[in-house]
């Protein structure tokens, strides 16, 4: 039987008395894209730090390729096949891209620099800290690859990416799928694991949810159906077994959330004048509410990183290379 990837066993992390993360078990197999969702502050970040061994854990064991996280000498060892997109990427700003990739190539290879330039140019005469934040997110998906590794972790790995970028990107990782390279890849951002993903964990407050085959997760997501109306709109013409939720907002909006008998609701949509309609894709927060009650307000996990996240949805940053070692004795 093959050893997994990644292996996450009852893995658990407190600040104090509040909880980062708390009996995480996740198992990803070789040549698998994993995707890791929760909203900021959910964990996401705290376990990817575990996983990486810049925490200790309280509770619970991680190994990557077999190795634990906590046999130290060992784990250096395997770090050299492991890859790594924080969800902040921090440099020195003041040297350029070619030194920078020159240093990471030192510390464990570069066979595929080249390769990845072509795909994700940036201006390597440059320092960093002349670089925009998509040109720094570039710069951290070639040092995170170039050593070829066989299991790479990412939180919120296409932040500040232009769309055609992202797109590009995306289309790596599937090769790197059918290379049998292993992703593990954190996120709030459903259309990312909706590009790429086999499977999904949910996690929330700290606490895994759930773990899905991403088809099964699609088939619960739906769409979220907004229409503006001059008519008052009675909830009961929308009742269908296909809807998730269904309200009237503020403004007077419905706001409906379905997984399909579209048909359906065109008919019901027939008996109101229409001002605005829109049609998109769920968010996060919807695909949720088919896994737990909103109601349910337990204790808040603390993610450190997650909870002081940036509008445009990446989580906060990640420690610099002195921090990371602090933190690792943590």
């Amino acid at each position: 039987m093959s050893v997994p990837a990644i292996d996450i066993d009852g893995l658990t992390k407190f600040y104090g008395d509040v909880r980062g993360v708390e009996e995480l078990s996740i198992s990803v197999s070789e040549g698998e894209l994993f995707g890791f969702l929760g909203p900021n502050g959910a964990g996401k970040s705290t376990t990817i730090r575990l996983l990486l061994g810049l925490l200790k854990p309280t509770d619970g064991t991680a190994s990557i390729l077999g190795f634990p996280v906590d046999d130290r000498a060992a784990f250096l060892d395997v770090l050299s096949r492991v890859g790594h997109i924080p969800g902040d990427p921090r440099f020195y700003d003041d040297v350029t891209g070619r030194k920078t990739l020159d240093y990471f190539a030192g510390l464990s290879g570069d066979a595929r620099r080249d390769e990845l330039l072509d795909r994700f140019p940036v201006p390597l005469d440059r320092p960093v800290r002349a670089y925009s934040r998509g040109n720094r997110q570039k710069l951290a998906i070639v040092q995170a690859f170039m050593h070829d590794p066989r299991v790479v972790v990412m939180d919120e790995p296409t932040s500040g990416l232009d769309p055609l970028v992202q797109q590009e990107f995306y289309e790596f990782l599937r090769e790197e799928r059918a290379r049998g390279g292993t992703v593990f890849l954190s996120t709030h951002i459903l259309g990312e694991v909706r590009e790429v993903c086999d499977r999904v964990a949910i996690i929330r407050n700290g606490r895994l949810v759930a773990v899905e085959d991403i088809d099964d997760l699609l088939a619960r997501s739906g769409k979220v159906v907004t229409v503006q109306s001059p008519d008052s709109i009675d909830l009961a013409d929308f009742d269908f077994p296909e809807t998730i939720d269904a309200r009237i907002e503020p403004d007077g909006s419905l706001r409906l959330v379905t997984s399909g008998n579209y048909d359906a609701l065109v008919d019901a949509l027939d008996g109101y004048r229409i001002d605005d309609l829109e049609v998109r894709e769920t968010a996060i927060e919807d695909v949720f509410m088919h896994f737990y009650d909103e109601g349910d307000g337990g204790e808040d996990g603390v993610d450190v990183g997650d909870s002081a996240a940036t509008d445009d949805g990446g989580d906060a940053e990640d420690p610099s290379p002195a921090d990371a070692e602090e933190s690792a004795n943590a």
